[in-house]
C-alpha cells in the first residue's frame, strides 16, 4: 500500500509541456504510452494497447509501426491536437516516412491523418522503449489455442477402483 501513497502511478497532465509517445508493435498487437517529464522523470499519463485484425497483423513492419503511431494519436487526439509531441519508435525509418512522397498508399493515408498533429519522430532502441513494449507482446490472438486434441476415452478400472 505504501507504493500507491508514495509516487502516483499516472499523473494529471500538464498542457503547458510538450507530450511524449512511446509506440511499439509487434505482429498481433500495438501499445502506446502517453506520458510526459516530470521533475526530470518520465511520468505515464495513459496506456493503450489493442490486438491487431487478421488483415492488420498481415502488414509490413514499416505498415504495422505506422498503424500504432495513428492509432497513438487517434486515442490521444484530445492531449495532443493543440500541443508540440514527441514520438518515440524503435522503428528507425518512421522518421524519414514522413518526408517521402512515394510511398504505399496506405503509408501515404496514415501520414495524411497525422498532418494536423505537430509532432516529431525521434528512434530508440527496444530496451529504451520499455514502457510500449509489453503493450504489444499480446499472444496471437488469431490462433486457436483449442487445437483438438485426442481423448483417451478407455480409463484402467484400476485407477477408478482408487476412490
Amino acid at each position: 500500500m505504501p507504493a500507491f501513497i508514495e509516487a502516483p502511478i499516472l499523473i494529471d497532465p500538464d498542457c503547458d509541456m510538450p507530450f511524449e509517445l512511446m509506440c511499439d508493435a509487434s505482429d498481433f498487437a500495438i501499445g502506446a504510452v502517453l506520458r510526459q517529464r516530470q521533475e526530470k522523470h518520465f511520468r505515464p499519463i495513459h496506456y493503450a494497447s489493442k490486438a491487431m485484425t487478421e488483415a492488420e497483423s498481415n502488414y509490413t513492419t514499416t505498415e504495422k509501426e505506422m498503424l500504432v503511431v495513428v492509432y497513438a494519436f487517434e486515442k490521444f487526439r484530445s492531449y495532443l491536437i493543440m500541443n508540440k509531441s514527441i514520438v518515440y519508435t524503435k522503428y528507425f525509418a518512421l522518421k524519414y516516412l514522413f518526408a517521402k512522397k512515394d510511398s504505399k498508399a496506405r503509408l501515404l493515408h496514415r501520414v495524411l491523418l497525422l498532418q494536423e498533429f505537430t509532432f516529431k519522430v525521434i528512434d530508440t532502441k527496444g530496451a529504451e522503449n520499455l514502457a510500449a513494449d509489453p503493450l504489444s507482446r499480446l499472444e496471437n490472438p488469431h490462433q486457436n489455442v483449442l487445437d483438438p486434441k485426442e481423448i483417451n476415452e478407455s480409463f484402467p478400472l484400476e485407477t477408478l477402483n482408487i476412490v
